[in-house]
């Protein structure tokens, strides 16, 4: 089995990694953890793109690290792009059988105005997405 686990740029998840530990642990899955710089269009960025990579690669090192701590090897990529798209783009490489992310933060109100990664990525994808709830998050 192959889990792909997006990681957030500028965000720390640990209860992400918990679960994908769980999940490599019964499984013996071999784990991806991915970020994406979010920069569409480098011309237009504010700041060079490597400032985007830079903290796209904190996050997924961040994930990584806590996995490592858990016993389960993790490689790290950070990709170009949106993240959606890169995503999946990523998984598809990676002929992963599970894409894992964290639940949006976002005010409800936010997540309609600006999207939410996570709900894309389950309406895109062709393969299964979990999505890891933060364990303060009461329905």
């Amino acid at each position: 089995m192959r889990i792909v686990v997006a990681a957030k740029p500028e965000a720390d998840t640990p209860w992400v990694a918990d679960a994908v530990i769980g999940l490599a642990k019964q499984t013996g899955a071999t784990v991806a953890v991915v970020a994406a710089d979010e920069v569409e269009l480098e011309r237009l960025a504010a700041v060079p793109r490597s400032v985007f990579a830079d903290k796209a690669y904190q996050s997924a090192s961040a994930m990584a690290a806590r996995l490592a701590e858990a016993g389960i090897e993790a490689s790290v990529t950070v990709v170009p792009g949106r993240p959606v798209p890169a995503v999946l783009e990523f998984a598809d490489q990676q002929q992963a059988d599970l894409i894992v992310a964290g639940s949006s933060s976002r005010p409800t109100v936010a997540e309609r105005l600006l999207g939410s990664v996570p709900l894309d990525l389950i309406k895109r994808s062709s393969r299964p997405v979990l999505l890891v709830t933060h364990p303060q998050h009461q329905p």
